[in-house]
């Protein structure tokens, strides 16, 4: 069976992003499974929240219904390069568990923390994140992302980011590239786009 996750940043009690995991959550249960009646995250997540301060990283397993839910403490992952990999074919338009086509493409990061996923000429994500490039003070995300995130969702939906095409040849022409994802705040994990490798 086809099963989906969620991860979702639960800090000091509130949970974060709700109303995009869900949106992302019931679109691909109704494009997958044919599943019109919505599931509310925050209804499954919030009696299992713990009784602490501190940052939680939590994870929603799904397909038409709740597979299993882990909240464990976070811990950031340190990512200073990025290696470029080409993946014409790649699709992961939903966030699957199976994560196998992208772990070999992380395999081929060499001696660089990440990889930066190029598709068709076009800059996408890293293996764990969407991106976006500092442009004159301001952050932009490419249009040719891998999967929607759901922290760019409500980004640019607040007006953070603004969308645009990033081809491999603008890489350099930007100072550093931000990445992205539900349990990363833009600018916590900046990188130089010199670190970024060919």
């Amino acid at each position: 069976m086809c099963r989906l996750f969620e991860t979702i940043r639960i800090e000091h009690g509130i949970i974060k992003n709700i109303v995009f995991h869900n949106a992302r959550m019931n679109a691909s249960r109704l494009a997958l499974f044919g599943t019109h009646n919505p599931i509310d995250l925050e209804s499954v997540v919030t009696p299992r929240i713990p009784p602490k301060a501190g940052i939680f990283k939590c994870r929603v397993v799904y397909s038409e219904r709740i597979e299993s839910v882990e909240i464990i403490p976070y811990v950031r992952k340190a990512v200073s390069s990025l290696k470029i990999v080409h993946a014409d074919d790649l699709d992961y338009s939903h966030k699957y568990s199976d994560r196998n086509p992208l772990n070999l493409l992380f395999e081929r990061r060499g001696d660089c923390d990440d990889i930066l996923i190029i598709k068709n000429g076009f800059v996408t994500d890293t293996s764990f994140s969407n991106v976006a490039f500092l442009d004159r003070g301001r952050w932009v995300t490419p249009c040719s992302y891998i999967l929607a995130g759901t922290r760019r969702a409500g980004l640019l939906a607040a007006g953070g980011l603004f969308r645009g095409p990033v081809r491999i040849g603008d890489i350099h022409r930007f100072s550093t590239v931000c990445l992205i994802n539900a349990m990363l705040e833009p600018g916590e994990v900046s990188i130089d786009t010199r670190d970024i490798i060919a």
